[in-house]
């Protein structure tokens, strides 16, 4: 019997490359590798690496078709908001599960999504979108204060900034007009060229790891950020789960999840949803068409003792229909630290990585930068020099060890 081949859609800058191909070589499949930069050795492995125009997701489209006549495939996977459009575009030409394209363009659409959610009822802040063109002199007069504001399409908090005052405001938007102007950015097209405008909402943000099925989302974990998210940047730093919050409000936040994602007309395959609590209930902040990035995945497993799964594993196995032992994450408490760029300059060196290993209940401590690598911290950069990963007993356990790893370490930047 022929093994199921799976079409993995993987952006060059990606973190999760090794996570899902390892996945997939669990699972015994026939993988196909497909990238956004033809491979030096994708003609020694023509079934095994293919290169695509992500940016022209019809175009992708066509190719697979072709390959897909002599090598049939059987499910096709995006990693992030990019390929989630591209897998969903290929999927629909091929005649497989997927998400409808315009959902996967909404979900990757911040304006599109806030439209959405407020026609459908949905908790979202107020919001206005404007041309990177306008006068940010008097956009800032008739905004209403605390706000913020952001880029419609980049992505790990890039760009956003909050604002409390009109000088504040011309100063953020300004800031991000620049950020826009770099060549990655405005390869975005007509998103580059706008600005969301939103009303801070306060209170405790959440992530939300979740996957869809038949319209119905099953919750796979609830991360709570210990850290205050209040601005001026929104640097990402730990998640930790289980969630701490009251069984009642993580059910709220759940089933507002749900229904966001529905509103977008996403049916099928992950999401990761960041929410935040207050007084009000859950407040949608944003709901995407993928997995949890960077490599924050490796904290969550499935199953227990040797039979436990990977999330990257259970993604693939539900994109494919395969069986699932256990959607129950393990008992153990388990976080990540994204942990932040110290200032920018050139990476000369990174001292105590021994000592934050040896941190009773770290995992491990990857350092994804390299010596001589540019770092740029937010609002401008996007990429985490490396990340910490601990379990423990309870959540506030692992929040210590993750807090102790990163205080053991020292990043030399010149």
């Amino acid at each position: 019997m022929a093994r199921p081949r799976l079409l993995l859609l993987l952006p060059t800058t990606t973190y999760r490359a090794a996570a899902f191909v390892e996945a997939a070589r669990r699972l015994d499949l026939d993988l196909t590798v497909a990238s956004d930069h033809v491979s030096v050795f994708a003609a020694a492995q023509p079934t095994g690496l293919m290169a695509l125009d992500f940016a022209h997701p019809e175009r992708a489209a066509g190719e697979v078709r072709g390959f897909a006549a002599t090598h049939p495939v059987d499910a096709v996977f995006g990693v992030d908001d990019d390929t989630a459009v591209v897998a969903a575009v290929i999927a629909e030409a091929l005649g497989l599960r997927h998400n409808p394209v315009p959902a996967t363009l909404a979900a990757r659409d911040k304006h599109r999504q806030r439209v959405l959610l407020t026609q459908a009822g949905l908790p979202v802040p107020a919001f206005a979108l404007h041309a990177v063109t306008a006068d940010a002199a008097q956009v800032a007069r008739e905004a209403r204060y605390p706000c913020v504001l952001k880029p419609l399409r980049l992505a790990a908090s890039r760009g956003v900034i909050r604002a409390n005052d009109p000088a504040e405001f011309v100063t953020a938007f300004q800031r991000i007009v620049r950020i826009l102007e770099e060549p990655e950015a405005a390869a975005c097209g007509e998103p580059a060229r706008q600005i969301l405008v939103e009303e801070f909402v306060p209170g405790g943000e959440v992530a939300l790891e979740g996957l869809l099925a038949e319209g119905r989302l099953r919750l796979l974990a609830l991360f709570d950020k210990p850290d205050p998210l209040d601005g001026p940047f929104f640097e990402e730093t730990i998640y930790v789960t289980p969630s701490r919050l009251p069984d009642a409000s993580q059910r709220a936040i759940a089933e507002c999840a749900e229904r966001a994602a529905l509103a977008l007309g996403l049916t099928s395959g992950p999401i990761h949803a960041e929410l935040r609590i207050n007084e009000r209930g859950p407040w949608v902040i944003e709901v995407a068409a993928r997995p949890i990035g960077g490599r924050c995945g490796a904290v969550l497993r499935f199953g227990e003792g040797e039979g436990a799964s990977s999330l990257e594993e259970l993604l693939l196995r539900h994109s494919l229909g395969l069986p699932i032992a256990s959607f129950e994450r393990e008992r153990a408490a388990s976080g990540v630290m994204m942990i932040p760029s110290p200032r920018a300059g050139v990476l000369t060196e990174v001292r105590g990585v021994d000592e934050a290993r040896a941190v009773p209940g770290v995992d491990d401590v990857v350092i994804t930068a390299h010596r001589g690598q540019r770092l740029v911290p937010l609002p401008e950069g996007s990429r985490y020099p490396g990340f910490i990963f601990a379990r423990g007993d309870t959540p506030e356990a692992v929040t210590r060890a993750l807090r102790a790893a990163h205080a053991s370490l020292e990043f030399v930047v010149a």
